[in-house]
């Protein structure tokens, strides 16, 4: 209910700005660092999701059909 407030996003808006713009004008490094940080979990995340993701899963479901059937033939349990 709180986040289809327009208000919340407003406030979360203007309770960054009060926080950066003094950091920003006085030249710290501060904002870059966060900024630098956000990039890369957007970055790394939409990765996994997009392109990696479905990859992964389906590499590991192919290893464990083969390793399935390495067992299988060799008599060995996969279980210890």
């Amino acid at each position: 209910e709180r986040v289809a407030n327009p208000a919340y996003f407003q406030s979360k808006v203007s309770n960054a700005a009060a926080y950066y713009k003094p950091l920003l004008r006085s030249g710290s490094v501060k904002p870059l660092w966060h900024l630098m940080a956000f990039t890369s979990v957007v970055m790394y995340t939409t990765n996994f999701i997009c392109l990696k993701g479905g990859k992964v899963k389906h590499a590991r479901e192919e290893k464990k059909v083969a390793l399935d059937e390495y067992y299988k033939n060799h008599g060995i349990t996969s279980h210890h």
